[in-house]
């Protein structure tokens, strides 16, 4: 299959509206998913994303979409008493470290009080070590990541009760 003939494909299945396409001839494997464009649901649904993302056409992940629902209605109850958290976001796409080296105590546990500009975690991107600090003095009451998880833009890693 040569380069001409995939952008023939790519654009077929743009004028049929096709998601996700896979062709297997002979010892060439050709795999394209395009990407939905993001509605209005799925950017208020940032937080759950992470435990859909292994969507793929398996069976199996066609019936995880439903086991969700019970969650979101247990979340915004236990959301709201914690409605005075301060979230620390991250402020890049990187990997997560809770320490500054493998066996090394991490910068911040639960329940740990911290002052503003104390380094809470590390997130590396692109070989780059980038130290997250704190922007609000308090207690640590929620950690929502885990140590070498990757992270996006803009996701919960902690939640600090101001003091």
């Amino acid at each position: 299959m040569n380069q001409k003939e995939l952008k023939e494909l790519i654009e077929l299945l743009k004028q049929q509206d096709i998601a996700e396409f896979e062709l297997e001839r002979g010892d060439v494997k050709v795999r394209i998913k395009r990407a939905q464009p993001a509605s209005p649901a799925s950017e208020t649904r940032f937080i759950p994303i992470p435990a859909v993302t292994p969507l793929t056409t398996d069976s199996h992940n066609a019936a995880a979409p439903p086991a969700p629902p019970p969650s979101p209605p247990a979340t915004p109850a236990a959301a709201a008493p914690e409605e005075s958290l301060h979230s620390v976001r991250s402020p890049i796409v990187g990997t997560f470290y809770e320490s500054p080296s493998p066996g090394a105590p991490p910068f911040a546990r639960m329940g740990d009080l911290v002052e503003v500009g104390q380094v809470l975690c590390i997130v590396e991107a692109m070989k780059l070590m980038n130290e997250i600090e704190s922007d609000v003095a308090g207690e640590i009451v929620k950690k929502f990541v885990s140590n070498g998880q990757p992270i996006e833009y803009g996701q919960e890693l902690f939640g600090i009760r101001p003091k």
